[in-house]
């Protein structure tokens, strides 16, 4: 290496001169070596400003002269980097004065090559047109004294070029200001670069001096400093211990008297050494010894008393004058506890901790494994994803404590059911995945979805709970149906997606038709998410009539869709869609001002009920919406009935109760909407005052077949309802029998086919108006 002279001069430093001291031939090398590294980045940094100046200019020159820059530009760049290439082993040999001078041209031309858009083009620029390529080149100017650090003579010439035309340019054209900074800009890039080469040098040499240390220096160091845990082993060219540091005799638990002269391995196998069965990291020392490599950080089990520890050894071989070779000497350190921790780590960051299983990391790992196997064997995986049907009720009925215990119980089941061909895991939430290694023709994964499907649909029983989900399952087969890792698992899901839709507690094996279910999905979504702003949505409104009389006492509001991409639109597909999307609290928003407003054209006695969803409830302006909808259109809040369904409670009962009686607070009604098919009704009713109880239309078709249990369930809903001083309505009665039957069972109002399907607002205000209605009014 090059000794380090006293001082560095400024002309030193650039390369145009040599001090008295120091090897600057060697100190060159140094300096340029560096420029190879960087020919890309800096090739890609002129090309973006090129392309930058190209844009500036764009009408102001002709594109063909232009690109006649640009193309020249590349040329001498080009030039320049096969240059650099040949310095690549500069800082292993002298740096020729030539190659200096070649340098300087190559940098020259450059130079002058990215004066020529600041001084050739700039009459046909305007002024904004200049300043914008004046800061393209000072960019550029920045980043090579940057890229220079090293030769901050090419990073000198080349700014001092560009500054100079630059600065000619802004005098010629009167531009004072910009000429006025040009100045400073060139001199600080230059003492920039010119010290930025001093401390590169310093730095250089100085390395260069650390490197020179002796290693048995460091290990020295690392021998006797206080609070280390490392310890200065040693051995012979027999591999024999010899002076035994008191450290490493500490390590090993003897007296160093008792180690020295003792075959190393024999000190750390334990037993092993009698029986031969070395541990694999002894079997890797043993081999780097016999082959007098060095090493480093070497990891290996040892056995001490009967006790397994990890060491970490690094050690290099020794030689004498003779180049004979004499042992190994080197450092080791007692890394059992860090050892412990990265296991620990490594478990944690591939399995569960709340179940034990695979996490996804994992699963998908294996999965990529599995595929592997099935590609070189010509075989089948398979992929199949669960999810836990009814887990959200109760984890938000019971709480999450004992949602995770149910979940545990479901990864105990899980796991029951697994063969060595199969690993089950938990993607996360209630979802979980099997990898099947081998799935043959399919049979096994279907074997093991009904395996799975059945174990987990039986009770479970936590803390005095009696507990019901369900599981549905997708698969999907690699590869055919699918030769990635992700694609595979996106089509198993795709899978799973089709058995929750269809009901839940089922197994759906991959089509290819779902991507086309779920690309219609998505096209619904995408349409519905503009179907506010485009008008697209309109209200029906179905009669809800007095059971003696068959007068309208009120009006259902029903959203309807009819989409510009699509046409109508059923509420079975798109409503469940809005609330997956949580579109529905500005759909609902809507349909709340909208129904309140066009209510205001009906008599005052008539109310109009709107359907609230969960998302909507549980939002925490609702209430302000409410409030905002009825003081906007003037309706009366008694006027106004909010459905809701007992799902809704399900999910957070206590605020949904809360924002309940800050509507009936207001006047507004509350009806429970399909009374009895939910979870456990009867305590809503006795929390909350609703104003109407609808009869699910199954009990009513069931209670006109007289069917026993229909008929026992709608008698006690009118007999509670009337005790709680309660309305009851009967949806969806269509036929004279079941009028008849409801009527018979004492139901206060009926709605249904039978009395009118949805209409428009106009249709239902028409109804006022007929003769019929204005008897009745007598």
């Amino acid at each position: 290496m090059p000794a380090l002279p006293r001082d560095l001069p400024a002309l030193a430093v650039l390369g145009l001169s040599d001090s008295a001291e120091g090897d600057w031939g060697r100190l060159r090398g140094l300096q340029y070596s560096g420029l190879a590294r960087l020919t890309r980045p800096r090739l890609a940094a002129h090309g973006l400003a090129a392309l930058l100046v190209v844009q500036a200019l764009a009408g102001a020159v002709h594109l063909a002269i232009l690109l006649a820059w640009v193309g020249l530009l590349g040329a001498v760049l080009v030039w320049g980097a096969r240059f650099e290439h040949t310095l690549e082993d500069a800082d292993r040999r002298r740096m020729a004065g030539h190659e200096i001078r070649r340098h300087m041209v190559r940098t020259v031309a450059a130079g002058l090559i990215w004066a020529i858009p600041i001084a050739v083009f700039s009459p046909f620029a305007a002024a904004e047109q200049r300043l914008l390529v004046w800061t393209v080149m000072a960019m550029l100017m920045g980043g090579t004294a940057l890229a220079f650090a090293a030769v901050p003579l090419g990073a000198v010439l080349f700014n001092a070029i560009l500054g100079l035309a630059s600065l000619l340019v802004f005098f010629w054209y009167g531009q004072m200001t910009a000429a006025a900074a040009v100045v400073p800009f060139v001199i600080f890039l230059a003492v920039g670069s010119l010290e930025a080469g001093r401390m590169f040098l310093a730095g250089k040499v100085a390395e260069a001096g650390m490197a020179e240390k002796s290693e048995v220096v460091s290990l020295l160091l690392r021998e006797f400093e206080e609070g280390e845990a490392d310890w200065l082993w040693q051995i012979d060219a027999t591999r024999r211990v010899r002076s035994a540091s008191p450290r490493f005799a500490f390590a090993l638990g003897e007296d160093p008297e008792d180690i020295d002269g003792k075959p190393l391995i024999q000190l750390i196998s334990g037993s092993a050494w009698e029986s031969g069965h070395f541990h694999s990291s002894l079997h890797d020392l043993a081999e780097r010894l016999k082959r007098r490599e060095s090493f480093s950080n070497l990891l290996v089990l040892v056995t001490l008393h009967g006790q397994n520890r990890w060491w970490e050894l690094s050690a290099s071989p020794r030689f004498d004058d003779n180049a004979t070779f004499i042992g190994f000497r080197g450092v080791g350190s007692d890394v059992t506890e860090q050892r412990e921790s990265a296991d620990k780590i490594a478990y944690l960051a591939r399995y569960d901790t709340l179940t034990g299983l695979p996490n996804r990391l994992m699963l998908t790992e294996t999965l990529g494994d599995a595929m592997g196997e099935a590609d070189r064997w010509r075989m089948r995986c398979g992929f199949m994803m669960i999810d836990l049907d009814r887990f959200k009720a109760v984890n938000d009925t019971l709480g999450h404590l004992v949602g995770d215990q149910l979940l545990a119980k479901v990864s105990g089941r899980l796991k029951s059911l697994m063969s060595e061909n199969e690993l089950c895991g938990r993607l996360g939430g209630d979802e979980f995945a099997i990898v099947v290694r081998d799935a043959g023709d399919g049979t096994r994964i279907r074997e093991v979805a009904h395996a799975v499907i059945t174990a987990l649909s039986q009770p479970y029983e936590i803390d005095h709970h009696t507990l019901f989900v369900g599981a549905s399952v997708g698969s999907a087969i690699g590869p055919r149906d699918g030769a990635t890792v992700e694609t595979l698992m996106r089509n198993a899901d795709l899978a799973l997606y089709r058995a929750k839709d269809e009901g839940g507690g089922l197994h759906f094996d991959y089509e290819p038709a779902l991507h086309a279910h779920a690309e219609e999905r998505r096209k619904l979504e995408f349409s519905l998410r503009h179907a506010l702003e485009r008008g697209e949505f309109q209200l029906a409104y179905q009669p809800v009539v007095d059971a003696i009389t068959e007068a309208p006492v009120s009006f259902e509001a029903l959203l309807r869709w009819n989409s510009a991409d699509h046409g109508p639109v059923s509420p079975v597909k798109f409503i469940p869609l809005a609330e997956d999307t949580r579109l529905i609290v500005p759909i609902g928003e809507w349909v709340l001002r909208t129904a309140c407003y066009e209510a205001m054209n009906w008599p005052a006695p008539i109310k109009v009920a709107v359907n609230v969803s969960g998302e909507q409830l549980l939002d925490p302006s609702f209430a302000e919406v409410v409030v905002s909808a009825l003081a906007g259109s003037g309706l009366p809040p008694h006027r106004l009935e909010i459905e809701v369904t007992e799902s809704i409670f399900v999910r957070d009962g206590t605020a949904a109760q809360q924002t309940l009686e800050r509507i009936m607070s207001l006047g507004c009604g509350v009806a429970l909407d399909d009374f009895g098919t939910g979870y456990s009704s009867l305590g809503y009713l006795r929390k909350l005052r609703f104003s109407t109880i609808k009869v699910d239309r199954s009990f009513v078709q069931g209670a006109a077949r007289d069917n026993p249990e229909s008929l026992a369930i709608v008698r006690a809903v009118v007999a509670m309802a009337d005790a709680l001083e309660m309305s009851t309505t009967a949806e969806g009665v269509e036929t004279v029998e079941e009028l008849e039957k409801i009527r018979q069972l004492g139901c206060k109002k009926i709605q249904g086919y039978y009395f009118g399907r949805p209409m428009t607002a106009h249709d239902a205000g028409a109804l006022f108006e007929t003769l019929e209605w204005r008897r009745l009014q007598a």
